[in-house]
C-alpha cells in the first residue's frame, strides 16, 4: 500500500464522522455493570436451556446458524479493516509505543465508532450459545467463560478508555472475522480443511499471548506516566489473558494434537 493508498484508507464515512464518542463513552460509564446483569440472563438462558432440550429432539437450524455467522462475519471484517487501518497509521506515523498507549482509539477518527461498536457487540454475540443449546452440541467451558468475561470486561474498560485497547479490539476482530467466516462456511456445508480450524485455534492463541504482553507493556510505562490505565483493570486484563492462553492451548491440543475428533472444532460450529 502506498502512501496516497494508505490516506484514502483513512478516510470517514459519514455515520463514523457523526458518531459521537462522548455520550457513548458517558453512557457506558453509568451503564457498564450490566454487563454482569447480561452475564446473569445468559447463564440462566443457556444451562436452563439445556435442561429444557434434554428430553426433545435436536433442532437443525442450519440455515439460520448460517445467516447469523455470516452477519457476524462481515460485521468483523469491515472492523478488523477499519481499525487495522488506524493502528497501522499509528504505527507509521508514531510507533509501536504510541499505538500501545494512545488513547485516541476511542475518539480518533474512523476507530470511534469502531471501539464503541465492538463493546456493544459482544452482548449480541452471547447469542452464538443458543445454538449450539438448541443444535444439543457439546457446550464446553472455554466458550461460555470466554464470552462472559469478554463482555464484562470490553464494557469495563471502555468506560475508563485504557491504554492498549486499540491492540486488544483490533486483534480480536481479525480473529473473528476468521472465526465467523469459518462458521458460516461449515453452516453452508462446505467442507473446509481441518488446517483451516487450526489456523484459527492457533491465532486465538497468539491473539491471548498478544494481550499479555500489551498488558505487561502498559504496566510498565504505566510507571513513566506514558499510559493511561489502573493497577485493578490491568490484573484483570492479565488473568483474564492468561486464562484464555492456557484454555485456548489445552483445545488446541486437546483437538489437534492428541488425536480428538471434535467435529465442532475452535469453540462451536
Amino acid at each position: 500500500m502506498n502512501a496516497t493508498e494508505f490516506q484514502l484508507s483513512l478516510i470517514e464515512y459519514d455515520f463514523e464522522r457523526l458518531f459521537d464518542e462522548r455520550f457513548a463513552i458517558e453512557w457506558m460509564q453509568d451503564n457498564w455493570k450490566k454487563s454482569f446483569l447480561f452475564g446473569a440472563v445468559y447463564v440462566v438462558l443457556v444451562f436452563g436451556g439445556q435442561h429444557f432440550m434434554k428430553e426433545r429432539q435436536r433442532l437443525d437450524l442450519r440455515r439460520l446458524l448460517m445467516l447469523w455467522s455470516l452477519s457476524l462475519a462481515i460485521f468483523s471484517i469491515v472492523g478488523a479493516v477499519r481499525t487495522g487501518c488506524f493502528m497501522l497509521y499509528m504505527l507509521r506515523t508514531s510507533g509501536f509505543k504510541q499505538s500501545v498507549c494512545d488513547q485516541s482509539f476511542y475518539y480518533g477518527p474512523i476507530s470511534k465508532f469502531w471501539a464503541c461498536a465492538f463493546v456493544l457487540s459482544k452482548a449480541p454475540e452471547l447469542g452464538d450459545t443458543m445454538f449450539i443449546v438448541l443444535r444439543k452440541q457439546r457446550l464446553i467451558f472455554l466458550h461460555w467463560y470466554h464470552h462472559i468475561t469478554v463482555l464484562v470486561y470490553s464494557w469495563y474498560s471502555y468506560k475508563d478508555q485504557v491504554a492498549g485497547g486499540g491492540w486488544f479490539m483490533t486483534m480480536n476482530y481479525t480473529v473473528h472475522a476468521l472465526m465467523y467466516s469459518y462458521y458460516t462456511a461449515r453452516a453452508a456445508g462446505v467442507r473446509v480443511p481441518k488446517s483451516c480450524a487450526i489456523i484459527i485455534t492457533s491465532s486465538q492463541i497468539a491473539q491471548m499471548a498478544m494481550g499479555l504482553a500489551v498488558s505487561a507493556l502498559v504496566y510498565q510505562w504505566m510507571q513513566d506516566g506514558d499510559c493511561h490505565s489502573y493497577i485493578d483493570n490491568i490484573v484483570w486484563a492479565s488473568l483474564m489473558y492468561l486464562s484464555y492462553l492456557l484454555l485456548f492451548s489445552s483445545f488446541f491440543y486437546q483437538s489437534y494434537m492428541k488425536g480428538s475428533k471434535q467435529a465442532t472444532s475452535i469453540k462451536n460450529e
